[in-house]
């Protein structure tokens, strides 16, 4: 298994989840799946094509909530290329109205739900829900056979039940939005602020830190910080608080950038 970013802020969020089986058996079958759709059309192919993969390559596309740096164009993308979309009844409740008549007609809508599994081609999935202002939020575990990709992208918090569905991962990737000093001395107002710096909002890098130092074992080899805010964090701050939590240098904690 491997895993790609196409951009990760909150102008934009997609992940490419890669998976392939029978190599060298001569029956080769690789499942790609797109995690979150959080750019347009066209940014989205392009991105894709960045990383040598084409909309007829991908089996299907999750989408985590209805936020728009996640969702983006999730809806319009699945309907041109004829790929089914994953996501929870509440996200599709929630975005239900904005979606034409012609899009719905090709749209090939799948539901799924926390502590829910189901398997797309060689990968299977695990779902668990966060603390967040979205409907029914939920996150994703892919488990190839041999190793496992934990990704959480939006939370406010920690939990035990969070906690519990991260361990035993061989790569992570964990959000990091906000230093909660360059926070609170923003532009922002303070409604906002308020909102994600919250229990329902976005992980300060110190709660990341913390969920990482609950998670970490020997296994585990690929942490990927991600969602950094480009107005109240840096590379810098996101990955020392990664690397304490490790007990391990800066330089091993890589950085899903809105550009790289």
């Amino acid at each position: 298994m491997c895993f790609a970013s196409l951009g990760s802020s909150s102008e934009g969020n997609s992940f490419l989840v890669e998976a392939e089986c029978g190599a060298g058996s001569g029956r080769t079958s690789v499942t790609r799946l797109l995690l979150d759709c959080g750019f347009g059309l066209k940014e989205t192919e392009r991105r894709l094509a960045r990383l040598g993969c084409g909309s007829g390559d991908l089996s299907a596309v999750l989408v985590t909530h209805e936020h728009a740096d996640h969702i983006g164009s999730a809806y319009g993308f699945c309907a041109r290329h004829g790929i089914p979309l994953y996501m929870s009844h509440g996200t599709h409740q929630a975005t239900a109205a904005s979606i034409g008549a012609r899009v719905q007609d090709k749209l090939r809508l799948e539901f799924c739900a926390a502590d829910g599994a189901f398997a797309i081609g060689d990968l299977r999935i695990l779902l668990y829900t966060v603390p967040h202002d979205a409907r029914e939020p939920i996150q994703f575990v892919f488990d190839d056979g041999s190793r496992k990709l934990g990704v959480l992208t939006d939370a406010g918090m920690s939990t035990a039940y969070l906690i519990e569905h991260l361990r035993g991962m061989d790569a992570l990737v964990l959000e990091c939005i906000h230093d909660r000093g360059m926070l609170a001395n923003s532009s922002y107002p303070p409604s906002l602020k308020a909102r994600i710096g919250g229990d329902f909002g976005h992980l300060a890098n110190e709660i990341a830190a913390e969920i990482l130092a609950s998670v970490k074992h020997a296994s585990l080899k690929t942490v990927v910080a991600a969602h950094l805010s480009q107005q109240n964090n840096t590379e810098e701050l996101a990955t020392l608080a990664l690397a304490g939590a490790l007990s391990a240098a800066r330089q091993d904690i890589h950085v899903a950038t809105q550009h790289e």
